[in-house]
């Protein structure tokens, strides 16, 4: 059965002012905005010609769609040589996944 405090609870909270609800608004954006910049921040560390540069939001994007689209260049010409060498896809992706594993805690540790 519900315990009917729960909706007496609820009524007997005071409500936010205008100027409450307008702070927790301008705080939540402000967390928002610092998310976005934290998460700019770095992908500036990970794309090499965006290390340590003044940037905006769209050289920065497209940086990275350039830099994405050249690593996954490179993982299938890794793919194609492996299987030339007879390397089954399975554990071609099995090595390639230790690799990457390997290189990002490289880098987690700098």
């Amino acid at each position: 059965m519900a315990n009917n405090n729960a909706g007496a609870n609820f009524a007997d909270k005071p409500r936010l002012t205008e100027q409450e609800k307008k702070n927790n608004h301008i705080a939540s954006e402000q967390k928002r905005r610092q998310a976005i910049r934290e998460g700019f921040d770095r992908l500036a560390e990970i794309v090499p010609s965006m290390s340590g540069q003044g940037r905006s939001e769209a050289v920065m994007l497209s940086a990275t769609v350039t830099y994405m689209r050249s690593q996954l260049a490179k993982k299938d010409a890794l793919k194609n040589m492996a299987a030339k060498l007879n390397v089954s896809d399975g554990d071609f992706e099995q090595m390639y996944r230790e690799e990457r594993t390997r290189i990002n805690q490289t880098y987690d540790r700098s």
